[in-house]
C-alpha cells in the first residue's frame, strides 16, 4: 500500500510541476528567457527566491530530472555566492526528503525481503556510513538522486545523511552554480563538465580514502608511541597457547617458512584433546554401548546388564587421549619446524614475550607479530557453600573420577547446555542417578522449542530428573552429606548428591598474559576487529579467548585468518568469515545445526519457509531402530536458498556437512535433490528433505495440465 501511495504522489506532483515549469526546464528555454527571469528577480526578489527554493526542494525530493538546469539557473539569477547558498541548502533538504521517503515507503519491504544479503552492507553502513556517503557526494559522476534513494534503504541516521550531504555536495554544486553565472555562453550541459574536471572530481573522491589511510597510520603510531620496537626480531610469529587455534596458527606459519615459536603452559592439544571433545565423546561411546546392551531386545537380542567397571571406562578415556596425543605433540610440531616452548608466556610490550619455564628460568623473545590463543576454562560461580561440597567441572571430572570403581551414585548437574546434557546422559547410562538443574525454561536454550522438547523427553525417558526454571541458591555439607538448596518457580527444595558437575559455560583465559598492562581491551573476551587484530594490529587473537563461538572447528577457522593476517597483513588482510558455522551437540539423538533456526529468524525479522522431514520414514533409521528425529530446513520464501538447517537424528553430525557445503557455496535444495545419495544411508534424509520442499513448491497449474495431457494420451 505504501508503494502505491508513493507512486501516485510522485506522479501527481511531478505532473503538476512539469505542466507549470516543463517548458522552462531546457537549456535553450532558460537562455531565451534569462532576461525575463532576471526582471522578475529584480521586481520581487524575496518571492522569486522563495519560489526557486521550493521548486528546487520539490524536484530533488521527488527525484525529477532537471536539478542540473535549475542549478545553472540559480547561478544566473543569484550569482555565485548567494546562488551557492540557496541551492546548497535546497538540494540537501530535497535530498533528505527523498531519503526519508525511500526509508518510509520502501526500507522495511527491502530489508525484510533481502535481510540476509543486506546484512554485511547494513553493518558497514552502521560503522562507516558517513564516510562512504561523503565519498560518493564528492564525485558527481554518481547520480545524486539514486544515492538519496539507496541510502534511505540503509540504517544510516537521518541527521548524518543531512550534514554529510550538505558538506559533500558543496564542491559539485559550486561548479554548476559558477557555470550558471555564464549561462548565456554555455553550448551544452556536457561542456560544463570536461574530462579533466571529471578526473579532478574522481581524485577528490579518492581523497577521503587517502585521509582514512593517513588517519589509520597516525592512530597506529599513537598506539605504539609509548613503546620502542626492537631493531630486529627473533621470530616472525609467537603463538600463546597450544590448543586448536594455537596449533593451527603455528602450523600455518611453519608451512610458509616463517620462524615461529609456540608456547604452551600445560598440555599440548589444549582443552579439546585433554578435557573436552576427545574425552567426552569417548565416554559417550562407552555409555551408548552400555545402553544398547540394556535394551538389546530392540535389535532382536536378549537384554543384558553390563558388568561395568567405571575405572576401566575412565582408563579407556585416557587411552584414547594417548592415541590422539601424537597428532598435537611437541615432537610433531618440532618436526614441522615449530619452536615449541613449555612455560608461561607474558607480553612485556607489543613485540616482546617473556617465557617462564616450569623450573623457574626465564627467556625473552621478540616477534614481528603475536597470536593469543589461550583458550577458555569452565565458569565456576561464586556461590555460598560451593567450596564445602565435592564439585567437578568438565575439565576436572576426568582426573577426579578416574579412580572411582563405580560412577557417583547421585550426580547433580548444573546447566542444561550442550556440555550439561551430553555428560548427564552419558553418566546416567553408566549408572549414576542424575538430577539436572537448568534455570531457563528449556534445555539447549539456543535451539528451537521442538528440538529442546525432544531432547528433554529423551533424557527424561532414560531416568534423568530434569528440573527446568530452577537455580541453585546455596550449598551445604552437614553430617557427611552434600546438599543444594534450589529455587524452582519460587519454591525452595533440598537435593542431596555425591558430586556436583558445574556445566555453566566457559570463560576466556585472560589473566596473567600482560593484556591489562598493555591496555588491550578484554572483558569477557579479547576485543578484536574483523581481522582479529587487537588494539595493537601486530597482536591478534583466535579461538575461545576471542569469541564469539566456543567451538574447536571455529578456533581452527579463526587461526587461519589470524596467522595469515599476522604474517602477510602488510600486503593483504582477510576478514574472518562467520557466515556458515556448524555445531553439533552429542546427545542421543544428536542435534546438529548450521545457519538460522526459527527462533533466530523470528528475532531478526527474517521471512522464511519451513520444510520438515521426519526420519521415522527413513529406511536406514528403521534398520537401526533409531527412527526418532527430523530435519528442519529454513529457506527464503518461494526459493530454495537455504537459510539454516537443524537435524535431530542418530547421525545428525555426519549428515550436516552436505548442508554446510551447500550454504557455503550458494547451492539450493534443488541441487541437493539432484544429487545421488547411496542407499541405505542416513544422508539420504537430506535428499528427502529437499524432496519435501520440491513437493510443496510443485506448480499446481502445470500439474493439472499434465493430468489432462496423460488422460488424453490414455484415450488416444
Amino acid at each position: 500500500m505504501k508503494k502505491i501511495v508513493l507512486a501516485c504522489t510522485v506522479l501527481l506532483i511531478g505532473g503538476i510541476l512539469f505542466t507549470l515549469f516543463g517548458d522552462y526546464l531546457t537549456l535553450t528555454s532558460m537562455q531565451q528567457n534569462l532576461a525575463q527571469f532576471q526582471d522578475w528577480r529584480d521586481q520581487q526578489p524575496i518571492l522569486v527566491t522563495l519560489v526557486f527554493f521550493v521548486l528546487y526542494v520539490l524536484m530533488t525530493a521527488l527525484s525529477i530530472p532537471g536539478a542540473t538546469l535549475l542549478t545553472l539557473a540559480g547561478g544566473a539569477l543569484f550569482g555565485l555566492a548567494w546562488g551557492l547558498a540557496i541551492i546548497s541548502f535546497a538540494s540537501t533538504l530535497g535530498a533528505t526528503l527523498a531519503f526519508i521517503g525511500a526509508r518510509f515507503f520502501l526500507r522495511d519491504w527491502v530489508q525484510e525481503r533481502f535481510h540476509q544479503r543486506l546484512k554485511a552492507i547494513n553493518q558497514g553502513v552502521e560503522k562507516d556510513g558517513g564516510f562512504y556517503l561523503f565519498t560518493l557526494r564528492l564525485v558527481p559522476v554518481f547520480p545524486f538522486f539514486l544515492i538519496n534513494l539507496l541510502m534511505g534503504l540503509t540504517p544510516i541516521k537521518t541527521w548524518t545523511f543531512y550534514w554529510v550531504s550538505q558538506i559533500g555536495m558543496l564542491a559539485g554544486t559550486a561548479v554548476y552554480v559558477n557555470a550558471g553565472t555564464q549561462l548565456a555562453q554555455i553550448d551544452s550541459l556536457g561542456s560544463i563538465v570536461s574530462p579533466s574536471l571529471l578526473a579532478s572530481f574522481a581524485l577528490l573522491g579518492i581523497f577521503p580514502w587517502i585521509a582514512k589511510l593517513l588517519l589509520g597510520f597516525i592512530k597506529k603510531r599513537r598506539v605504539y608511541e609509548q613503546h620502542q620496537p626492537p631493531k630486529h626480531f627473533d621470530r616472525n610469529l609467537i603463538v600463546l597457547g597450544g590448543g586448536a587455534a594455537g596449533l593451527v596458527s603455528a602450523y600455518i606459519a611453519a608451512t610458509v617458512k616463517a620462524k615461529v615459536t609456540l608456547i604452551e603452559q600445560q598440555h599440548m592439544g589444549g582443552d579439546c584433546l585433554n578435557f573436552g571433545c576427545v574425552p567426552s565423546k569417548t565416554l559417550i561411546k562407552s555409555a551408548k554401548v552400555a545402553h544398547q546392551m540394556r535394551y538389546a531386545e530392540r535389535y532382536g537380542l536378549t537384554n543384558a546388564t553390563p558388568e561395568l567397571s567405571f575405572k576401566t571406562v575412565m582408563a579407556r578415556v585416557q587411552d584414547v587421549i594417548s592415541q590422539i596425543e601424537p597428532h598435537d605433540s611437541i615432537e610433531r610440531y618440532t618436526h614441522l619446524g615449530v619452536d615449541v616452548r613449555q612455560g608461561h608466556a607474558k607480553l612485556i610490550d607489543p613485540w616482546t614475550v617473556r617465557i617462564t619455564s616450569p623450573d623457574g628460568s626465564e627467556d625473552t623473545l621478540t616477534s614481528r607479530s603475536i597470536v593469543i590463543a589461550t583458550g577458555a576454562r569452565p565458569f565456576v560461580p561464586e556461590m555460598k557453600g560451593l567450596d564445602d561440597v565435592p564439585y567437578v567441572t568438565s575439565d576436572t571430572l576426568w582426573q577426579t573420577f578416574k579412580d572411582l570403581d563405580v560412577p557417583p551414585k547421585r550426580l547433580l548437574v548444573l546447566g542444561g547446555g550442550p556440555i550439561g546434557c551430553e555428560l548427564s546422559q552419558a553418566l546416567q547410562r553408566l549408572g549414576s542417578q542424575v538430577t539436572l538443574l537448568e534455570k531457563s525454561e528449556s534445555l539447549l536454550s539456543r535451539e528451537d522449542k521442538d528440538v529442546s522438547s525432544l531432547v528433554k523427553d529423551k533424557l527424561a525417558a532414560e531416568g534423568i530428573d530434569i528440573r527446568l526454571q530452577t537455580h541453585a541458591t546455596h550449598f551445604v555439607f552437614e553430617d557427611g552429606q552434600a546438599s543444594v538448596y534450589a529455587s524452582e518457580k519460587g519454591k525452595e527444595s533440598r537435593i542431596e548428591f555425591d558430586y556436583v558437575l558445574l556445566a555453566l559455560g566457559r570463560q576466556a583465559r585472560l589473566e596473567g598474559f600482560g593484556l591489562e598492562e598493555l591496555g588491550i581491551p578484554c572483558e569477557r573476551t579479547i576485543e578484536t576487529n574483523a581481522f582479529l587484530e587487537t588494539l595493537y594490529p601486530n597482536i591478534l587473537a583466535a579461538g575461545d579467548v576471542a569469541g564469539p563461538y566456543q567451538l574447536t572447528h571455529v578456533a581452527a577457522h579463526q587461526a587461519w585468518y589470524a596467522s595469515v593476517n599476522a604474517l602477510f597483513g602488510q600486503l593483504k588482510r582477510f576478514k574472518a568469515d562467520y557466515r556458515v558455522i556448524p555445531a553439533v551437540t552429542f546427545v542421543e539423538p544428536q542435534v546438529a545445526r548450521v545457519g538460522l533456526n526459527e527462533a533466530e529468524a523470528n528475532a531478526q525479522n527474517i521471512d522464511y519457509e519451513v520444510t520438515v522431514y521426519d526420519v521415522s520414514d527413513l529406511d536406514r533409521a528403521i534398520t537401526e531402530s533409531q527412527a526418532t528425529g527430523f530435519i528442519k530446513v529454513l529457506t527464503e520464501p518461494n526459493k530454495d536458498r537455504i537459510l539454516g538447517v537443524t537435524i535431530v537424528a542418530e547421525q545428525a553430525g555426519e549428515m550436516l556437512p552436505e548442508f554446510v557445503l551447500a550454504m557455503k557455496h550458494g547451492l539450493g535444495l534443488n541441487k541437493v535433490l539432484g544429487t545421488i545419495h547411496a542407499y541405505p544411508t542416513w544422508a539420504e534424509a537430506n535428499k528427502y528433505a529437499a524432496g519435501e520442499w520440491k513437493k510443496a513448491h510443485a506448480p499446481k497449474a502445470i500439474m493439472k495440465w499434465l493430468e489432462r495431457y496423460h488422460a488424453w494420451r490414455r484415450r488416444s
